[in-house]
C-alpha cells in the first residue's frame, strides 16, 4: 500500500513550513531514519526523517516551495512489491479507499425544503445523515491490522505521554495521527470511561453578531493610502516576523501584565568578571571562557527563581505548571530585524558561569543561523532580554506565554548614588521584570526580583 508523506508539524505551533530541499529524488530508495528532505519554520531549519520504507515514487511538492501547509501531501512512497511508475501516475490518490471521505451522501434520508411562498421551484437540499458520515472515518489500525499513519511530532508525543498509536483515531487527511489527537489520548492503563451524555438545554439566544475583522489586504490599502506612492518599499513579512507579530499581540491583550524596577549596584559584579576573565585557563591558544555581564545574569536569575520556588511557575490555562528546574531563555536578535529566538539553558542553576557562558555563546550563534532544535528554544521557566549592549538604560519586555514572567535587562552605566549618607558613584544596572498576574502577585514578584539583586550585588555567591 503506498505512503503518502505529509508535510510535518515540527513543533505544537507549526502551521506552515517552507520546503526548502530534497535531499532524496524519485526512484531513491528509502528507510526509515533517512533523511529525505530539509523544512524551514519561522524559527529554525530541520530534517525531516522518513518514518517507513519504500521507493520515493512521486515528489508533489517542488523545493524551494513556501507556505506549504502542515499536513498537505508532499510525496508518495511506494512500499516492497509495488509498481513504482503506477504509484507515481497515482500521485495523490494513492491513497487507499478506504481513508477516503464518501463522494456522496445518500439521498433517500433527505426531506424536501419546503417551497417559499414567493412561488419558487422546490428544490431539494440532500444531507447525510451523521451516523454515516462519522462511519466513513478510518478505523484504528489494531483492528484492522495495518501500518498506523501519524505524523512524526505526533509519534514522539505518543512515546513520551505512553499513548499507544494503534488505539488513536486519526483527525488528519486520510486518517493520519497528528499530534492533536495524541494530546487527548489517554495514555496506557488509563481507563476508558464512556463519556457522559450532555444534558438537553435550550438553545442560548442569538448573541449580536461581532464586527467583521479587517483583512491583512484591506489593511494595507488603507495604510498604503496614507503615503505617495513610490517614497516607499513593501517588504512583505516572513514565517518568523508573522509568527512574532501573532504572538505577541495574543500576549498583549490576554496577559495581565504589572512590572517591578529596581536598580543594582555592580561594581563588585564588574571587578569578579574581571578577576575571573584574567584567571581564565588557555586552550588551543584562546581563553577557555570569556565571560559577559549577561552571564551573571542567567546564573543570578536561576538562583533567584530556586530562592522563590513559587515563582518558578507557568501558565497552564486553568493550573500552574511548577517547575523544578531554573531553564531561562536568553533573547538573541536574529540579523537584519528578521526577529528573535529564544534559546533555554537548561538547569541553569545547576551550571557554573563558564559553562553557561560557552552554552550560551554556542546556542546565540546557532539561532542566528536558524539551526536550532525546537527543544532548544520551547519552553523554560522565564527569559530574559538584554539590551544593555545597545547603551539602553531602561525598558519593558512582553513576555513570551507560557512563561509568567521575563527580565529586561538596561546597560551599566556609572551614577551618582548616596552611600551611607554621602554622594558617591557607582556602577547601577536597572532591570524590570513583567510578571502575569494570573500567576503570581505583587509580593511575590517583588520577592523574586528582590532575591536576583541580593545576588547580582554579592556576586561571590554565585561560585559557591
Amino acid at each position: 500500500m503506498p505512503v503518502e508523506i505529509l508535510m510535518p508539524a515540527l513543533s505544537p505551533t507549526m502551521e506552515k513550513g517552507n520546503l526548502a530541499k530534497w535531499l532524496k529524488k524519485e526512484g531513491d530508495k528509502v528507510a526509515p531514519g533517512d533523511v529525505i528532505a530539509e523544512i524551514e519554520t519561522d524559527k529554525a531549519t530541520m530534517e525531516v526523517e522518513a518514518i517507513d520504507e519504500g521507493t520515493l515514487a512521486k515528489i508533489l511538492v517542488p523545493e524551494g516551495t513556501a507556505d506549504v501547509p502542515v499536513n498537505q501531501l508532499i510525496a508518495v512512497l511506494a512500499t516492497e512489491g509495488e509498481d513504482v511508475k503506477a504509484v507515481a501516475a497515482a500521485g495523490g490518490g494513492a491513497a487507499p479507499a478506504k481513508a477516503e471521505a464518501p463522494t456522496e451522501a445518500p439521498k433517500a434520508e433527505a426531506a424536501p425544503a419546503e417551497a417559499p411562498k414567493t412561488g419558487a421551484p422546490k428544490t431539494e437540499t440532500p444531507e447525510a445523515p451523521k451516523a454515516e458520515a462519522h462511519a466513513a472515518a478510518p478505523a484504528p489500525a489494531a483492528a484492522s491490522g495495518e501500518r498506523v499513519f501519524a505524523s512524526p511530532l505526533a509519534r514522539r508525543l505518543a512515546k513520551d505521554k505512553g499513548v499507544d498509536l494503534s488505539g488513536v483515531k486519526g483527525s488528519g487527511p486520510h486518517g493520519r495521527i497528528v499530534a492533536a489527537d495524541v494530546e487527548t489520548a489517554p495514555a496506557r492503563g488509563a481507563a476508558k470511561a464512556a463519556p457522559a451524555a450532555a444534558p438537553a438545554s435550550a438553545p442560548a439566544p442569538a448573541s449580536a453578531p461581532a464586527a467583521a475583522p479587517v483583512s491583512n489586504s484591506a489593511l494595507l490599502e488603507q495604510v498604503k493610502a496614507y503615503y505617495e506612492p513610490g517614497t516607499y518599499e513593501e517588504v512583505p513579512l516572513d514565517g518568523m516576523r508573522r509568527v512574532i507579530a501573532q504572538r505577541m499581540a495574543e500576549a498583549r491583550q490576554t496577559v495581565p501584565t504589572f512590572y517591578l524596577t529596581v536598580d543594582c549596584d555592580v561594581d563588585a559584579l564588574l571587578r569578579l568578571r574581571e578577576e575571573l576573565n584574567k584567571a581564565a585557563p588557555e586552550k588551543d591558544g584562546k581563553a577557555a571562557y570569556k565571560l559577559s555581564v549577561n552571564d551573571f545574569v542567567i546564573k543570578a536569575y536561576a538562583l533567584a527563581f530556586q530562592q522563590v520556588p513559587d515563582a518558578n511557575q507557568v501558565w497552564g490555562g486553568d493550573r500552574y505548571l511548577k517547575l523544578k528546574h531554573s531553564d531561562i531563555g536568553v533573547a538573541v536578535a536574529i540579523d537584519g530585524g528578521k526577529g528573535l529566538l529564544t534559546p533555554i539553558i537548561r538547569k541553569a542553576e545547576t551550571k557554573t558561569l563558564s559553562a553557561i557562558s560557552n552554552e550560551t555563546r554556542e546556542l546565540a550563534n546557532r539561532a542566528r543561523n536558524k539551526k536550532l532544535a525546537p527543544g532548544e528554544y520551547q519552553g523554560g521557566s522565564s527569559a530574559i532580554s538584554n539590551l544593555g549592549m545597545f547603551g539602553i538604560k531602561d525598558f519593558t519586555a512582553i513576555i513570551n506565554p507560557p512563561h509568567a514572567t521575563i527580565l529586561a535587562v538596561g546597560a551599566s552605566e556609572q551614577r551618582a548614588v548616596v552611600k551611607k549618607g554621602e554622594l558617591a558613584v557607582a556602577t547601577v544596572m536597572t532591570v524590570t521584570i513583567s510578571c502575569d498576574h494570573r500567576v503570581m502577585d505583587g509580593a511575590m514578584g517583588a520577592q523574586l526580583i528582590g532575591a536576583f539583586k541580593q545576588i547580582i550585588e554579592k556576586p561571590m555567591s554565585m561560585l559557591v
